[in-house]
């Protein structure tokens, strides 16, 4: 069964490039609400324990390392079927396959900086939503 939340991050990069609002006007425009948000830049502890389950792979030094890299927009969305429909609007991981009108095929640069995180699942959704905000549920 399909929750109605899902967990979104603005990427370093995204940020960086002034994105902030234009996503956040293409997920309204989608028709989530915003429940929760958070602008905060991340320490090194704080990106590797999000991303530990990616510690023993080769790539996992480079993403806490960019994820580090600048303040991120941290965000809890509200839809039916809210994890599948952010992930269509989101697109692919690598930009140049992912849909047109996409998010990342706006304004992602590449596989590694593509602009924003979604979760994949309502289980990581829930646990992603709650490593940002206390009591995930309560939004």
């Amino acid at each position: 069964m399909s929750t109605n939340k899902t967990f979104t991050m603005i990427k370093p990069d995204a940020v960086a490039n002034g994105y902030i609002g234009a996503i956040l006007n293409d997920i309204i425009k989608d028709g989530f609400q915003i429940k929760a948000m958070k602008y905060i830049h991340l320490t090194e502890s704080e990106a590797g324990s999000f991303y530990a389950i990616h510690k023993d792979r080769p790539f996992y030094s480079e993403l806490v390392a960019f994820m580090t890299s600048g303040p991120i927009v941290a965000a809890i969305l509200e839809k039916d079927n809210a994890v599948e429909s952010f992930r269509t609007l989101i697109g692919a991981t690598d930009p140049t396959k992912a849909a047109e009108g996409t998010i990342r095929s706006k304004y992602a640069n590449s596989i590694e900086a593509n602009a924003v995180h979604g979760s994949d699942s309502d289980a990581n959704a829930e646990i992603e939503g709650n490593f940002f905000f206390s009591q995930f549920e309560r939004f």
